[in-house]
């Protein structure tokens, strides 16, 4: 791979796309670190960003960082770079979470690319979807969108789904009795709206979706201890469309792989015109997330749990500047 040599206004953008992932509760815990003598990008977890009480382990950061990893190589792929990512680079350094090595790229890598037009449509839905189910077609292909990440995606069955439900019931009355808990979810939450500009992080008033007019919904209400006006309310679907994501064993470097397939899921949905958001609330108790898999399925540990299905694509939620995230030495 001949060398790059990547310029400050090429790695802005490269990492203004990386910026769009997903994260735990929209709190954006990355920091990434051009390196110019060598064109690296190292990736950081930001240890002030980390939920202290419903991720004490940082899997969750881990895995929107690992997100954001993915839209760096898909940003690359579309610029015709190439990427070399090396996961966990120096054991003595636990919050360098990964390092990309850039160069001219051979062979342009044409699906990553083609994943590009997605960055800027995908939002975290906590929307009503239709009953319309998602066609086998395109289950199968984001099922092969966490293979190509070494990671594995199941559709959760007739007697799974009404487990994962349950799992949502307990995780939230877990919540209503944790006042650290609710404490930590209130101070990611803004009655405020996007547009205000009063922050850029964390879930704004117009991303919490109308409140459920059926009692519990698949998606976390954001709105409980931060009330915002105008919600309403609505019904959301009785048997949402939920799939698992999971990887054959529980380390950091699993996260890190289970955060990248995660983002290429979404995004292959999202291309295909599907609307998604993501139903973690299990995976938050330890007691909870091993039960949360099929006892039936070869997959080993449960990452995440996704929503699909039809419906509105969800607002756009704010991003910290690209300047607040990247530091350029050398």
């Amino acid at each position: 791979m001949t060398a790059a040599r990547l310029d400050p206004d090429t790695v802005a953008l490269l990492v203004g796309d990386a910026v769009t992932a997903p994260s735990m509760h929209n709190a954006q815990p990355w920091r990434f670190v051009f390196r110019r003598a060598d064109d690296v990008i190292e990736l950081h977890g930001d240890a002030e960003r980390a939920m202290t009480r419903t991720d004490p382990d940082h899997r969750a950061l881990h895995l929107g960082c690992a997100a954001a990893l993915f839209n760096l190589r898909v940003s690359a792929a579309r610029r015709g770079l190439g990427v070399r990512v090396h996961l966990l680079p120096d054991e003595s350094r636990p919050w360098l979470l990964a390092t990309a090595a850039f160069g001219e790229a051979a062979v342009e890598d044409e699906e990553l690319a083609a994943l590009h037009t997605a960055l800027g449509r995908r939002h975290t839905s906590r929307f009503p979807f239709s009953d319309e189910p998602v066609p086998d077609a395109l289950l199968d292909g984001l099922r092969s969108a966490a293979r190509w990440e070494g990671c594995r995606l199941t559709v959760a069955g007739d007697w799974h789904l009404e487990t994962l439900l349950g799992l949502v019931r307990d995780a939230e009355h877990r919540e209503d009795i944790d006042p650290l808990v609710r404490a930590e979810t209130s101070a990611w939450a803004s009655p405020a709206r996007a547009s205000s500009g009063a922050r850029r992080d964390g879930v704004p008033a117009d991303a919490f979706g109308p409140r459920s007019s059926r009692g519990h919904s698949p998606v976390r209400d954001f709105g409980r201890d931060a009330p915002a006006a105008d919600r309403g309310w609505a019904v959301f679907e009785q048997r949402p469309q939920l799939a698992l994501l999971g990887s054959p064993t529980d380390t950091r470097a699993d996260w890190l792989r289970a955060g990248q397939a995660l983002e290429r899921v979404l995004l292959r949905a999202t291309a295909d015109g599907l609307a998604t958001s993501m139903t973690s609330q299990p995976l938050e108790w330890p007691e909870l997330r091993w039960t949360a898999r099929d006892p039936l399925d070869a997959m080993g540990h449960v990452q995440m749990v996704l929503r699909l299905g039809y419906g509105p694509q969800g607002p756009e939620t704010p991003r910290r500047p690209v300047a607040d995230v990247l530091e350029i030495r050398g």
